[in-house]
């Protein structure tokens, strides 16, 4: 992996990672001053590196995704066939929700709602009421470099509506006097807009499957690779072979019915990748395919199904993989999605080619919304959560927490 960043010099470094069954070892540290605007210097810098692991070592080469670390990617993958290149993920879905929060629609929800927060918090009275309401707990508020925040901080906002709501229309004495307050009247018409909430609950609604994908790319404990495909189809930059050939090689998918995917793009990145293998190691790989596919040999347990979707991908391979050991030799190899949080405000390139701007209708999704759950069955009931609900009012369906 190149970790890119900068010093309080403002030079560029690059720091060069690299992830293994046993952990993360810290290669080396280069000042990319000179050679950091050129592709083709980048790239010579990225086979250096991989000459010092050892191109037979290197499985997949892992950068931000600015256009010069882009170039130096496809130029290095195409020195080494073997070695995959693609941005990082979880950088790469960081800067999705970065520019969600740029939505005009978006960016005043938002701007709104932390009138709420700032009047709640600023004012002794209101504070020591909701604090005394059964069951509170303290109202999220977004952080300055992590964008899933904002997205986070509506959510809770929208599992303390009740709360709020209650609050403003308390007959205690001391509030009602707060309340003749301009900003305290400001804040009461916030809260009691029950258009404003809709909003909230429609945004939250959309950014709850990207916020879990991202959680899951941000994770150390559990390789991600295998679960990039599946969860950001639609994004051009995140559509390598590789993340084609990780989601067909998840157990967890290919063992589940509603979820296994072989659509041709999916074979095709795992044939082209299989295809730049030795000619006898192509048709071995291929009856091991079979193997796995079909569940035979020591994929045949009931033990290698149920665990399936309990175990980590590496560890799966490594207890029911033994019958095919070209293929549990690459998945045993861990492949995370690492990510300079320090460096992202900085970012300031886009990951996709530009195209029209699209228009986001709330009547026409809050209709859909509502004929597919009516408004008798939402969830009052939430648990309240300093952390994002990935099961937020998305009945009937219950996930796995975080």
């Amino acid at each position: 992996m190149a970790d890119g960043w900068k010093d309080t010099k403002q030079r560029p470094l690059v720091n060069f990672l690299v992830y293994c069954p046993k952990g993360i070892t810290f290669l080396k540290l280069v000042d990319a001053s000179d050679i950091y605007a050129s592709a083709e210097n980048l790239c010579n810098l990225f086979v250096e590196v991989v000459g010092m692991v050892g191109s037979e070592n290197v499985l997949h080469f892992v950068t931000d995704s600015a256009p010069n670390y882009k170039a130096a990617g496809k130029l290095l993958a195409e020195k080494f066939p073997t070695i995959s290149w693609s941005p990082c993920a979880a950088h790469c879905i960081n800067l999705i929700l970065e520019d969600v929060t740029k939505l005009p629609s978006v960016h005043n929800l938002a701007h709104r709602m932390s009138k709420v927060t700032i009047f709640v918090y600023n004012n002794k009275s209101t504070l020591n009421w909701v604090r005394k309401t059964p069951g509170w707990r303290e109202i999220i508020r977004p952080g300055e470099t992590r964008f899933a925040t904002t997205f986070i901080a509506l959510q809770s906002l929208y599992q303390h509506k009740e709360d709020l709501q209650a609050l403003v229309t308390s007959t205690d004495a001391e509030l009602k006097q707060l309340f003749k307050m301009s900003k305290a009247k400001e804040a009461k018409l916030i809260i009691l807009d029950e258009q404003m909430w809709n909003e909230c609950l429609i945004i939250v609604k959309i950014m709850t499957p990207i916020i879990r994908l991202l959680r899951i790319c941000d994770a150390d404990e559990k390789p991600s690779l295998p679960y990039v495909y599946e969860g950001i189809r639609w994004d051009r930059m995140l559509r390598h072979d590789l993340h084609a050939a990780a989601y067909y090689l998840n157990p967890a998918f290919m063992y589940d019915q509603t979820s296994v995917c072989e659509k041709p793009e999916v074979m095709s990145g795992l044939m082209s990748l299989i295809g730049k293998q030795t000619e006898n190691s192509k048709t071995k790989l291929v009856q091991e395919l079979r193997s796995y596919r079909e569940r035979v040999g020591s994929f045949s347990p009931d033990m290698a199904l149920t665990c399936s979707k309990t175990s980590q991908q590496d560890e799966w391979w490594r207890y029911f993989g033994y019958d095919a050991p070209r293929l549990q030799k690459s998945k045993r190899k861990r492949s995370y999605d690492p990510v300079d949080y320090e460096s992202i405000d900085k970012t300031e390139f886009w990951i996709v080619e530009e195209e029209g701007a699209g228009e986001f209708e709330y009547d026409e999704l809050e209709n859909a919304l509502a004929e597919e759950y009516p408004k008798d069955h939402e969830d009052t009931n939430l648990e309240k959560s300093n952390d994002f609900d990935e099961n937020f009012t998305m009945p009937p369906e219950e996930h796995k927490s975080w």
